[in-house]
């Protein structure tokens, strides 16, 4: 079964309706019990990092997915902030993230008035896989998904990027280390290749 965090922040309808259609075993978990037998769990997220922080500790989970994840190695996909979470801090604010993946979270940071960057990514991107894994499976070379973030993950060990995507340069769109999976796009909004990544977590 997997347990989708329901603590008010993250599309997790979207998640459910996927599953749902799946005919694949889930629980929107609003509460710590709720979490105990999931053998997949979905850390979803959106708005600002000190806010999904806050809300994750006041919901009474963030110590039992701490145990669950770190202490059972139960296989955990954050999604956009929730992959951020992921991360020991970010410079969006100044709560510690969860720490379950070495890295810190930077602002996209255009170079002057004249870069054509514009903050925030918005929109479909392609990601380019960096080695194999069961997170991308089955995903063609011109797979694409939607962001939509003004900050990034940014690891200091490249063997926890799992891809890349471009804009006005590399950034790490997707982590793995050990069970703990990152993605900074939505899955759950980017049709038929995120519902196979949704699809390739459950099988994990």
């Amino acid at each position: 079964m997997i347990a989708i965090v329901n603590y008010g922040l993250g599309n997790v309808k979207a998640f459910a309706n996927v599953y749902s259609k799946s005919n694949i075993a889930f629980v929107l978990a609003r509460e710590a019990a709720e979490l105990r037998a999931a053998e997949k769990i979905i850390l979803p997220g959106v708005g600002a990092f000190d806010q999904a922080m806050l809300r994750l500790e006041q919901s009474g989970m963030k110590e039992t997915l701490d145990e669950l994840v770190l202490g059972r190695g139960i296989p955990v996909l954050g999604v956009c902030v929730g992959m951020q979470m992921l991360a020991r801090s970010s410079e969006e604010g100044r709560r510690p993230g969860l720490g379950w993946i070495e890295g810190e979270v930077k602002r996209f940071t255009p170079a002057g008035p004249r870069d054509p960057m514009r903050v925030p990514h918005m929109g479909w991107n392609t990601i380019r896989p960096l080695r194999p894994s069961p997170l991308l499976a089955g995903l063609d070379q011109d797979a694409s998904f939607y962001f939509l973030h003004s900050y990034y993950f940014k690891s200091p060990r490249p063997e926890d990027i799992l891809a890349v995507s471009d804009y006005y340069g590399e950034f790490a769109c997707a982590m793995n280390s050990r069970n703990v999976y990152g993605v900074q796009f939505h899955p759950e909004k980017s049709h038929q290749w995120g519902i196979r990544l949704l699809r390739n977590f459950a099988g994990i």
